[in-house]
């Protein structure tokens, strides 16, 4: 029987490039959202996903999810 040991330094790699992924994108999308927040502009029309939540983080975490799922 196959081990599956041999699988799962490949699939850390593929968690630990997702974490990457994710943590930059919500760091470049909150800066956008500060930057508009700081300036009274309406910044969740430039984020997609961002439209309908009423948080910061919220709507920068939905925007991650969003921007996230269409680069896979």
């Amino acid at each position: 029987m196959a081990s599956t040991r041999s699988a799962t330094p490949a699939a850390h790699k593929g968690v630990r490039a997702d974490v990457l992924i994710y943590a930059l994108s919500f760091c470049m999308f909150l800066v956008i959202a500060l930057f508009g927040a700081t300036l009274g502009l309406q910044w969740r029309s430039w984020l997609p996903g961002a439209e309908g939540v009423k948080s910061l983080f919220g709507g920068v975490n939905a925007a991650v999810y969003t921007f996230m799922s269409n680069i896979q």
